[in-house]
């Protein structure tokens, strides 16, 4: 089936299709939206998971971290600072090797407020022991997340999918989901 979907609610509809058990999340622009559809489709019952609202993008990791270790499917999303709040908890699940799924919506570190995408912040977290998926086009995002899924399982690592905040985020795209 052919749609029209901006990147992030690509990721979305992966999650779901991926089937999920797990998101635990904290919204930090630009990858909000995510989280919100995600939540939307929990309450509305179109996805089968538990969505955990929490404090912070470190306290999101943890749960994805004791989610993943019970043997959940997990999965968070963030940007920029709300990454590197998560660092430490980066290297408990690139060391426990566990399978968990996380959407990175790239965006700069910097002094204040800066909305301005590059990708300091994933590429600051590059020996982590995530896998590091960079994506260029909503279908490639769709297929990235999804496919994200069965390779963590399989390798038992946590993966890492990427993509430009604003430009991909939240730019239309067709994208195929089936």
């Amino acid at each position: 089936m052919r749609t029209v979907l901006k990147g992030n609610s690509a990721v979305a509809h992966a999650v779901r299709m991926a089937r999920t058990q797990v998101i635990s999340a904290y919204p930090i622009t630009p990858q909000t939206s995510i989280v919100e559809e995600l939540a939307d489709m929990v309450a509305k019952g179109e996805l089968d998971a538990r969505f955990i609202k929490v404090e912070s993008e470190h306290s999101a990791m943890a749960g994805c971290i004791a989610a993943a270790s019970a043997g959940a499917r997990s999965f968070t999303a963030t940007s920029s600072h709300g990454l590197v709040l998560m660092h430490e908890m980066l290297h408990w699940a690139g060391g426990a090797r566990l399978p968990i799924v996380m959407v990175n919506v790239n965006r700069a570190l910097g002094p204040g407020w800066n909305l301005w995408a590059d990708q300091t912040d994933s590429l600051s977290q590059r020996d982590t022991g995530w896998m590091q998926i960079y994506c260029q086009s909503a279908q490639e995002v769709f297929d990235s997340v999804v496919q994200a899924f069965e390779v963590s399982q399989r390798v038992l690592l946590p993966t890492m999918v990427l993509l430009d905040a604003f430009f991909l985020s939240h730019r239309s795209e067709e994208h195929t989901s089936e």
